[in-house]
């Protein structure tokens, strides 16, 4: 068979004892998922409308769908079969995100030093701008939100107002200056 098709660890590649590793998802380091109060009842809210309203009303299209016959060319119903894998797919995946939900309560925290929830004015040489380090859940760049795994807030975690931090990209280091941190709620 092709290398093409399986890749299997070459030299210096192949270690036996990393054989069953798993590797944490970078979104998801350590299984951690922080999030604020705000994005925990939001995740609920849509778990509790996907499963108590969404679902049963594409159920009864199904069945409503299903017992006009001819099932192969039923566009009613394929589709609903569709909707119902996707929806219990999301249902799925927000169970597991709030099992894994880490609440951290940071709103009023009086500290200069970044940390999970804080919203930090940096200067750097495009000027001035303003981000709240949030959950991988809750990442809105329209808002200023970012996530706690990403570059940016990994160069700023554990900085304190006033220190300068470097935030490596891909295209270059950029030296940012920590202005003000603050506390806010996450809404």
């Amino acid at each position: 068979m092709s290398k093409a098709f399986v890749r299997e660890p070459e030299g210096d590649e192949a270690n036996p004892g990393d054989a069953g590793a798993v590797e944490s998802h970078p979104a998801n380091p350590q299984g951690r998922n922080y999030i604020s109060p705000a994005g925990y009842a939001r995740l609920r809210a849509e778990l509790k409308s996907l499963v108590e309203a969404e679902r049963p009303r594409v159920v009864q299209a199904v069945a409503w769908a299903a017992s006009n016959g001819d099932r192969s060319e039923n566009g009613d119903y394929l589709y609903g079969k569709k909707r119902l894998r996707e929806i219990d797919r999301r249902v799925r995946f927000l169970i597991k995100r709030l099992e894994a939900a880490e609440i951290v309560r940071s709103a009023g925290r009086a500290s200069d030093q970044v940390y999970f929830g804080a919203t930090v004015t940096v200067a750097g040489a495009d000027g001035e701008r303003t981000v709240t380090i949030a959950g991988v859940d809750e990442v809105n760049p329209a808002k200023g939100r970012i996530s706690w795994v990403s570059p940016m807030a990994r160069a700023l975690l554990k900085a304190r107002e006033g220190e300068r931090v470097v935030l490596r990209t891909p295209v270059a280091a950029e030296t940012l200056e920590i202005l003000r941190v603050r506390y806010l709620a996450i809404d």
